[in-house]
């Protein structure tokens, strides 16, 4: 007779490990299968590079928000000193009116108006055009001064409060774009530390030949400027060649793109604008590389963020990018927009 026993079920302990084991092996798989493999050498560049044109382009925003903060400054600090000089102004009238006062009140009386005017409100008084006919010519004049005066002085302290404001957005935005580029740069050298050391060590090798100091061994030609000034400025540059790269520098020891193309124009004896995109409308437009003479700026991106000198023979001059220096480049490495000659 056959036997009808129900078989003999696998113990609590055994289910519990052989279950355990299939998730891990589930869970390896899966790891194995959606593991990111490491970027290459070649991979890492190239998206360092990207970000480092992005943080280029966030580093002229930055610049344009500081220039605008510098500008407010000023014109805030002669807006405060032309408030403390109104105001000195506006005493010395009311003493001189006060004085008159006194004077025609110890020589038997005051007019009564002139009394109304010293011992009200001023500005309700002197809204009250009508009364100033019962005042002396004289009496009248000086009213009239520091009504226009009074005028003067809340119209500027209006505007200083309009610019305080202003100058408090934009400092709140310099910051903003200032941790953009810091956080470009980041994420930049997040990437390469990613790199073995001796990968690292053939990037930076890499850079130092292309940042190498190459003056003797550019073949630039033998086209003449289009003007001293242009002539002027490329050679400044040209005396910067080497000079490391810092976002945000005007020199004379590291530069960024506009703060080297600055730089150079201003040891010409001429002041351009500090961004590359208001540089890129400082001149007149060259359209065709081929137009280009020495001493041009040339802008490049379709955001206008890059800027540098055309130095002869298809060639740039400029401050490329973080890790590198001021050196030579062809002007086709990067997406040529136009030229500015100034």
């Amino acid at each position: 007779m056959a036997s009808h026993r129900r078989p003999k079920q696998p113990s609590r302990t055994r289910v519990t490990v052989l279950t355990a084991t299939a998730a891990a092996a589930v869970a390896l798989t899966s790891q194995t299968a959606h593991a990111d493999p490491k970027p290459s050498k070649a991979e890492v560049k190239a998206k360092v590079d990207k970000l480092y044109e992005e943080a280029e382009g966030a580093s002229e925003k930055y610049n344009g928000a500081k220039e605008k903060q510098d500008k407010l400054e000023g014109q805030i600090g002669n807006l405060q000193d032309k408030v403390a000089r109104g105001q000195e102004e506006l005493n010395e009238l009311r003493q001189a009116l006060g004085s008159a006062a006194s004077a025609q009140y110890r020589s038997g009386g005051i007019d009564p108006s002139l009394q109304l005017f010293l011992s009200a409100d001023p500005d309700d008084y002197l809204d009250k055009a009508s009364a100033l006919d019962q005042l002396s010519t004289k009496q009248a004049e000086g009213v009239k001064k520091i009504q226009a005066k009074q005028r003067d002085l809340a119209q500027q302290r209006q505007e200083a409060q309009a610019k305080l404001k202003d100058l408090s957005d934009t400092r709140k935005e310099l910051g903003d774009k200032k941790k953009k580029v810091q956080g470009k740069l980041a994420e930049a050298q997040r990437l390469l530390n990613s790199l073995t050391a001796a990968e690292r060590a053939e990037l930076q090798k890499e850079e130092e030949r292309a940042s190498r100091s190459a003056g003797d061994r550019v073949e630039l030609g033998d086209a003449v400027p289009a003007s001293n000034r242009g002539a002027a400025a490329l050679a400044a540059a040209k005396s910067k060649v080497g000079t490391p790269y810092v976002w945000g520098a005007t020199g004379p020891n590291s530069f960024d793109c506009s703060g080297l193309t600055s730089w150079a124009f201003a040891q010409a004896g001429y002041t351009i604008p500090r961004m590359s995109q208001d540089q890129a409308n400082a001149g007149t437009r060259i359209a065709s590389q081929s137009a280009l003479k020495p001493g041009d700026l040339v802008i490049f991106y379709g955001d206008l963020h890059h800027v540098g000198f055309y130095a002869g023979n298809g060639q740039v001059l400029h401050a490329p990018k973080p890790g590198a220096n001021v050196r030579y480049e062809s002007i086709n490495n990067m997406p040529y927009m136009f030229g500015v000659r100034i």
